[in-house]
């Protein structure tokens, strides 16, 4: 196998579209199908045996469903790029599948094209699993000390303790102050990663980090957010807020140089 060649497992309870699949990708010189399962709990089985790069998943399927398979292995230190196949369109449905580490969704029927397309851009993302791998290795110590300071740098600030966003920033500063990949998928890693330790969505986090950092902005310690932001050019410019990685960014490098 070439050292460029992207291995995929396909799990679909449609033996049919298996096949099809099987037989498309297979014709790709630079793609290998390293195992087919038609429900979840042989998905987990073949998982056991297999490290494919990409899952190919469907959501409805006997015995245990696309969602159940997710939750078996979000906790896997090797978790492959997950793209979730469904013939239902549910907002509900998609916002659990993301929050429990797919990557990507796509609605039956698709175009074939666009899904070879996106196997091979699963190569240039970052999946969640791959950032947390990347993660310098830290003493338990050393992770109180992060989270110590970050809360007393947004105490510091003034940041309104009794807001939602209070919790997911504190949390957000210390996943990058931890691994600054972190603030290379903001949207795509760090929001979903904070959705899933705090039982939210991606978006209402997101949402209420712009509210606690507009609401710091406008009413807390002022002499102390310039100290802090003062050198970022829209602050010097004209006193604007930063935006919600600019933010974060910020106090998770202090940390670090504190460190």
């Amino acid at each position: 196998m070439h050292k460029n060649t992207i291995t995929v497992a396909i799990v679909d309870d449609n033996e049919e579209l298996c096949s099809i699949l099987d037989e498309y990708l297979s014709k790709q010189e630079d793609i290998e199908v390293v195992g087919i399962a038609n429900d979840g709990l042989e998905a987990l089985k073949l998982l056991e045996v297999e490290t494919p790069n990409v899952l190919i998943l469907d959501i409805i399927m006997p015995h245990l469903d696309g969602l159940g398979v997710l939750e078996e292995i979000k906790q896997k230190k090797e978790k492959p790029y997950t793209i979730m196949l469904s013939a239902v369109g549910q907002d509900k449905v998609t916002q659990k599948a993301i929050q429990l580490g797919a990557d990507y969704y796509i609605i039956k029927p698709f175009d074939f094209e666009i899904f070879l397309k996106r196997i091979r851009e699963s190569k240039e993302e970052l999946p969640m699993a791959t950032i947390s791998k990347q993660s310098t290795d830290l003493t338990k110590e050393e992770i109180k000390k992060i989270e110590k300071l970050s809360a007393e740098m947004i105490y510091s600030l003034g940041v309104p303790a009794h807001i939602k966003g209070y919790a997911y920033l504190k949390e957000a500063i210390v996943m990058v102050a931890k691994n600054p990949e972190y603030l290379n998928a903001v949207t795509k890693e760090l929001y979903p990663g904070l959705a899933i330790q705090f039982d939210t969505t991606p978006s209402r986090v997101e949402r209420a980090i712009r509210h606690s950092i507009e609401v710091t902005w406008n009413q807390g310690e002022s002499d102390k957010i310039k100290e802090m932001f003062e050198h970022l050019p829209k602050f010097k410019k004209n006193n604007k807020k930063p935006t919600n990685s600019e933010f974060i960014a910020v106090l998770a490098d202090k940390i670090r140089l504190k460190r």
